[in-house]
């Protein structure tokens, strides 16, 4: 079966499926209720949109009310824009970007006479305006950028006339091109700022004809601003509502991790605490079961709670940890003996000479006299050299 439509009837349908997908609030138009009839009889579902009575023109000769509906708020969780109620009364279907729009040589140094030359197509293309000869004017302006593409002023014109003939794409190229030649153009902004609204792009279209009045006051543009102003300031203050839930949103989040590290910290307190305070003479951290057969019982002096807390410093309960520390020191306390087995173990010495040195600054008395880990027992005083001698003779 062959397509029912030529190529131009084709592009033109595309241009329409286009706007639909950035504007679908348009499938509400009373012109198209067929299409939308059509689509809800395959089930589609389609975003609410109200449309109010306007009198209305494509390129803005009259005014329309000011009773506009916009979208509602939205951050990381927001609806997308095409759930937002916006009335899209006026808005058309974006025109295809023409490459072969003549911008002019950039680059030509303009003579006098060309200048002059210039200025006569523009007072031809001004007159076929006024006569509505939309097409001539398009082709005399065209000639008069030719010969002088150093005008904003003719980009600014040529731009009004593609806005006449519902090109708002075409009208925004030249205009911008305009504003890149004087950035000062009143009529650059403000037939931009039209070209925008007509393809409801409602913020630069507020932007632009702000501009335009802060250059150079005109009534139909303040006329235009009006128009758009309710929409743009209603999708202002969606932004804003956005970006204050984007940031309540990240607040909560760094309040959650903070309460979830405070309360890591608590629980880790906690569990120091109850085992402090469930830790007796013959259970000691890491030591379920005991500590048992410490010949000699505990040091002269020693108090039992500073026996205790001495094994509840933090790097000495970290030490434990160790399982080969944990099984050496149960190893030790059951058979003092056994010291002989670890003294050559760095790692192992090192913990049993910091029990020591601590029980020695607790106790009053002196360093390496913890029973069980060798050295010094309690009681036990230096030799005499007589005593080495016995049995001797």
């Amino acid at each position: 079966m062959s397509c029912p439509y030529n190529a131009e009837q084709l592009d033109q349908l595309k241009s329409f499926v286009e706007i639909c997908k950035t504007q679908p609030q348009l499938l509400h138009h009373p012109q198209l209720a067929f299409f939308k009839d059509y689509l809800i009889s395959l089930g589609v579902s389609l975003p609410t949109a109200t449309f109010g009575a306007k009198d209305f023109t494509a390129a803005g000769d009259k005014k329309s009310s000011n009773e506009e509906k916009v979208e509602s708020s939205s951050d990381e969780e927001q609806e997308p824009e095409s759930d937002v109620e916006l009335d899209m009364e006026g808005v058309i279907a974006p025109d295809q970007t023409d490459e072969s729009q003549d911008m002019g040589d950039p680059n030509k140094e303009v003579t006098e006479e060309e200048r002059d030359e210039s200025d006569e197509k523009r007072s031809e293309a001004m007159r076929a305006f006024s006569e509505q000869k939309y097409d001539e004017a398009i082709n005399l302006y065209t000639a008069a950028i030719q010969l002088n593409p150093q005008s904003a002023l003719l980009f600014a014109k040529r731009g009004q006339v593609y806005l006449k003939l519902n090109k708002p794409n075409a009208c925004i190229k030249d205009c911008t091109h305009a504003l890149e030649l004087n950035c000062d153009s009143a009529a650059a902004y403000k037939f931009r700022g039209r070209a925008y609204r007509l393809l409801g792009k409602f913020e630069e279209s507020s932007h632009d004809l702000c501009e335009s009045l802060k250059i150079d006051y005109d009534d139909q543009t303040n006329e235009w601003l009006n128009e758009v102003k309710p929409n743009a300031e209603k999708l202002r203050q969606h932004k804003l509502s956005a970006q204050r839930k984007k940031e309540e949103k990240e607040h909560r989040e760094k309040l959650r991790r903070a309460r979830k590290a405070q309360e890591a910290r608590a629980r880790a307190a906690q569990a120091q605490a109850n085992a402090a305070a469930g830790a007796t003479p013959g259970d000691f951290p890491g030591f379920p079961g005991g500590m048992p057969n410490v010949p000699g019982g505990m040091p002269a002096g020693v108090n039992l709670d500073d026996f205790n807390d001495m094994f509840l410093d933090p790097e000495i309960m970290a030490a434990f940890q160790d399982p080969e520390i944990s099984a050496a020191f149960k190893d030790v306390t059951s058979n003092p003996a056994n010291f002989i087995k670890y003294q050559n173990n760095p790692k192992i010495a090192a913990v049993i000479a910091k029990l020591q040195a601590k029980l020695g600054r607790r106790s009053g008395g002196p360093a390496g006299g913890f029973p069980g880990f060798g050295g010094p027992k309690p009681g036990a005083g230096p030799r005499s050299s007589a005593d080495d001698d016995v049995g001797l003779d």
